[in-house]
């Protein structure tokens, strides 16, 4: 059905408007009646302008996260073992979009799980911080526009010496907020890459990852001048032919993960 969304046996339906949400419901009960199914009453939430969702908080044109397991992340205890590295992070993990340049972020405890690390980690000062600096990313609450396929999307790349960040914002009444993050770690080949040629990676892995919106539409790609100035010199340039970007240089200091980047050379 258009305007419902299914995950197993979890059902959402949103609508614009209240004449409409009632039609709607009224057609998915008798669906449900047709095909002899039911649903509890007392898990039902009907006519409500925000809700959760897949541990997510949606509603009022933007989504946040789910108090619940915002909870879970706030009284999660320091891992002490490989598998509780594994569990910390797949319970961060789920917020990863939440958090600007996540796969940098989180290197440090990434790297204890990897094969050949001894079960009962070796946790140190980088660890500690990156610990840290996950839980009060994702306990601050943080919250994301839903995007607006109508408005244009403003695209900001970053890069650090371990890994590769972007964010895809839009403007809401003057004021750029963030639509979605991704980061990457960058492979131990990318990291003997010069400073522009990351910051250059950067730009195609992030164009790339959100091409689903970007792609056919005219969007605004922020960088310095640097990078984007190498990058028409090399190879990579051709990535880029097929979409519609306007660019537009911005200072380092109003680059969105810029300051993140900075400390985690210091702490990586």
């Amino acid at each position: 059905m258009d305007n419902v969304v299914d995950y197993i046996d979890d059902l959402l339906i949103h609508r614009e408007t209240w004449e409409a949400h009632v039609k709607t419901l009224s057609e998915l009960f008798k669906r449900l009646q047709e095909a002899n199914l039911t649903v509890r009453p007392d898990k039902c939430l009907l006519g409500s302008r925000t809700v959760d969702f897949l541990g997510h908080s949606l509603g009022r044109g933007a989504i946040g996260l789910q108090d619940e397991n915002v909870e879970k992340v706030r009284n999660a205890p320091r891992p002490k073992t490989k598998r509780e590295v594994r569990a910390f992070l797949g319970l961060v993990g789920s917020y990863k979009e939440f958090v600007t340049n996540f796969a940098a972020v989180s290197a440090p405890l990434s790297d204890l799980v990897r094969k050949g690390q001894p079960n009962i980690v070796n946790w140190g000062d980088s660890q500690e911080r990156a610990y840290n600096s996950l839980k009060v990313a994702v306990t601050s609450k943080p919250v994301l526009q839903l995007p607006d396929v109508n408005k244009r999307f403003v695209l900001r790349t970053d890069a650090s010496d371990r890994g590769l960040g972007a964010a895809l914002m839009q403007e809401n009444e003057g004021t750029l907020f963030p639509v979605a993050y991704a980061s990457t770690k960058l492979t131990d080949r990318e990291r003997k890459y010069s400073v522009t040629e990351r910051e250059a990676l950067a730009i195609v892995w992030g164009v790339k990852k959100f091409s689903l919106y970007l792609y056919g539409t005219v969007f605004t790609l922020q960088t310095d001048h640097g990078a984007l100035q190498f990058l028409n010199a090399m190879r990579w340039a051709l990535a880029l032919q097929v979409y519609n970007l306007h660019v537009q240089y911005i200072k380092v200091s109003e680059n969105v993960g810029a300051d993140t980047l900075a400390e985690l050379s210091n702490v990586l």
